[in-house]
C-alpha cells in the first residue's frame, strides 16, 4: 500500500548493519530489538528486489546473527513475511490515523477533512528524499504461491481494511455532500489503493519520484469534482 516508509524511513535507509538505535533498543529489550533489526532489514531488502530473490541467509548475514538467532525469532520465511506484514500495516494504518486525524482537526466539514488529509498524504510522499521503494503488498501478491494461506489471507484482510476505512469516509461525505454523478462507493474507496500504487509502480519505472505526489493530487481533485457543489468546486 501507500506509506508505511514515510512514517519508518529508517527501515529502508543505505547501508549495511542496520541497528536499532540504543534509546529504542532498552526501551523494547534486546531480544525484541533483534527481531526489529531482522524486519527492518528483510522488508528492505523485499522491497528492493522480491520476496523471491531475498535469503534468509542474507538477512542473518547482514544482521550480524547466527541461524539458530534467526529461527530462534522466525521459524521459516511465511513466519518472517507474517511479521513483516504485520509490522507494515499496523505503519501503514497509524500513518493514515494520524493524517486523517489532522484532517478533522482542520476543518469540521468532512469532503474539507478529506481533502486537506490527502493534501498531506501527498506533502508526505514528495518529502520522501529517493522516492517511495515499494508497497510490500504488491511484493507478496506478485509472488503469492511462495506463501502460505494465512499470509495471503492476511494480505487480502489488510486491503480489505482499507477499502473499508476509505469508504467509511466517503460514506461521511456522501450523507453532506450527494455525489454530483451516479458512483459506486466501494469503487471510489479501492480507487485510492490503485491510483497509489499504481503510482508507485510508475515513479520506479520512469525514475520519476513526483509521480506519487501528482497522482494523490489528482485523485483529491477527483474528489472534489464528485462531491463538491458547484459553489464550492
Amino acid at each position: 500500500m501507500v506509506a508505511a516508509e514515510a512514517q519508518n524511513r529508517r527501515a529502508v535507509g543505505n547501508g549495511r548493519n542496520r541497528t536499532v538505535s540504543p534509546v529504542l533498543e532498552k526501551r523494547m529489550g534486546k531480544g525484541e530489538a533483534t527481531r526489529e533489526r531482522i524486519l527492518e532489514i528483510a522488508e528492505a531488502a523485499v522491497l528492493a528486489k522480491g520476496f523471491g530473490a531475498t535469503s534468509i541467509d542474507e538477512v542473518i548475514a547482514e544482521a550480524g546473527l547466527t541461524k539458530s538467532g534467526f529461527f530462534y525469532h522466525f521459524k521459516d520465511k511465511n513466519a518472517l513475511a507474517r511479521e513483516m506484514l504485520r509490522r507494515y500495516v499496523a505503519t501503514n494504518d497509524h500513518l493514515f490515523d494520524e493524517i486523517f486525524a489532522r484532517g478533522h482537526q482542520l476543518s469540521d466539514d468532512p469532503l474539507q477533512a478529506f481533502l486537506i488529509s490527502l493534501k498531506l498524504l501527498a506533502e508526505t510522499m514528495s518529502d520522501l528524499p529517493n522516492g517511495h521503494p515499494g508497497c510490500l503488498i504488491a511484493s507478496i501478491c506478485y509472488q503469492e504461491r511462495l506463501f502460505d494461506r494465512e499470509v495471503r489471507e492476511l494480505t487480502a484482510r489488510s486491503v480489505r481494511d482499507w477499502n473499508a476505512r476509505f469508504r467509511g469516509i466517503l460514506d461521511g461525505i456522501a450523507a453532506v455532500y450527494p455525489p454530483r454523478e451516479p458512483v459506486d462507493l466501494d469503487d471510489v474507496a479501492d480507487m485510492l489503493s490503485c491510483i497509489v500504487d499504481g503510482a508507485i509502480i510508475m515513479s520506479k519505472t520512469l525514475n520519476d519520484p513526483s509521480r506519487l505526489e501528482r497522482q494523490i493530487l489528482i485523485f483529491r481533485s477527483c474528489v472534489k469534482l464528485m462531491f463538491a457543489p458547484p459553489s464550492l468546486s
